[in-house]
Formats: structure tokens, C-alpha cells, sequence
């Protein structure tokens, strides 16, 4: 399939996680694509350009030749299965599997610690106050699932690097950056996954000022 260039909608504050997720996924690819900066706050989702693309409203959204596909799980796996040359998912079937698992995990678990420590700590140097209870359950729940995962020493989740390190590394970051204690050997992982070229390549997007 050769219908290139994509393009890619994100958040114009470039702080959405999924959106990152996305554009790691086609930048390790090496795919020809385009950044399309959508204002949320300004509604721009909601404009009938964009939802004639995705009736659901949401970024990331990515079209191709006139295929839109949104969800950022949903874009990684297409991507993956059309374009395998480089991959973003370990190759043996359950660390592939349990690859989705972390993923859908981060994603619709940790619910507190997402609203207690927005991405704008990631991404934009924001620095809220302590965890609540909850929250700081929460970040207890994360720490031991990754200290269970990754044994110590080692670099990645599964041997070699995959798009699941990219969205664990974000959720850690989320307390790593606040400067909220967490063991020195998940920091140094996710700051190894930081120092990635593509990983860099959204971290150092042009921000508007909040």
C-alpha cells in the first residue's frame, strides 16, 4: 500500500499521549507524514471538515487516501500490519499480546493518577501538588506492574524496544517529572526511552503558551 502521505491530527498543545503514541509509531517507520494541529479548546474537532474524517471527534486521528482511522491503538496495529517492516510490536505472538495488554492497561486504568498528573507535566513543565490517597495508590499500583515487568538491568519491556515502552515511560514520566518518588531504576528506563530520536521528535514540537 503506497497511499502516502498520511496525515496525522493531533492536539494543538501537542500533550496528548495517544497522538504521541501515533506519531513515535510512524516516525520508527520511517513513513512520509503530515501534522495536522487541531485547537480543542477552540472546538476545531467539532468543525464538519473534521468530523466528515472521524464521527468521533477525537485525536489522534489518521487519514489515508481518503481511509480515516482514529483511536491510537487502533492506528498502531494498522500500521503494523500494513506497513511490518520495522516493527513497533515484539514479533512472538504473547509478547506481542502482552504488549496490547500494558497498553490498553495504561489507558484505561490509573484513572487518578491521569487527572492528578496531566501531561502538561510531561510535556510543558507544570508541577502540581502532593498525590492525593488515591492517587498515590494508584502510583503505588504502577510502580510495582512496571517493577514486576521490567527486571533489573533491563533496557526494554520485551528484549527489544516496542511502542508499549513509549506509553510507559509517559505514565511514569507523569511522576518522574513532577518530582513525586519513584524507584531510580524505573527513572533511568524512562529516561532511556525519552532519548529516543522520534520520542524527542514530539518532545520538542513547538508548544503555544498556555
Amino acid at each position: 500500500m503506497t497511499d502516502l502521505p498520511m496525515r496525522l491530527y493531533v492536539d494543538a498543545l501537542f500533550t496528548s499521549p495517544y497522538a504521541m503514541s501515533v506519531f513515535v509509531t510512524l516516525r520508527e517507520k520511517g513513513l512520509p507524514f503530515e501534522v495536522r494541529p487541531l485547537d480543542l479548546d477552540a472546538l476545531e474537532q467539532q468543525s464538519p471538515v473534521f468530523t466528515g474524517l472521524s464521527v468521533t471527534q477525537r485525536v489522534p486521528t489518521l487519514e489515508q487516501a481518503g481511509f480515516a482511522l482514529s483511536e491510537s491503538s487502533a492506528i498502531t496495529e494498522y500500521l503494523e500490519d500494513v506497513f511490518p517492516q520495522v516493527p513497533v510490536y515484539p514479533r512472538e505472538p504473547r509478547q506481542r499480546a502482552r504488549a496490547r495488554q500494558i497498553q490498553a492497561w495504561l489507558r484505561s486504568d490509573l484513572l487518578a493518577i491521569r487527572q492528578e498528573r496531566s501531561t502538561l507535566v510531561v510535556f510543558c513543565g507544570v508541577q502540581y501538588g502532593p498525590l492525593s490517597t488515591q492517587a498515590q495508590m494508584a502510583a503505588d499500583k504502577l510502580i510495582a506492574a512496571a517493577q514486576q515487568w521490567l527486571a533489573e538491568g533491563d533496557d526494554y519491556l520485551f528484549g527489544q524496544w516496542s511502542i508499549a515502552d513509549v506509553d510507559l515511560a509517559v505514565m511514569l514520566n507523569r511522576l518522574i517529572l513532577n518530582g513525586d518518588p519513584v524507584p531510580a531504576r524505573l527513572v533511568a528506563y524512562a529516561q532511556r526511552q525519552w532519548q529516543r530520536p522520534s520520542v524527542q521528535a514530539w518532545v520538542n514540537q513547538a508548544r503555544p503558551a498556555l
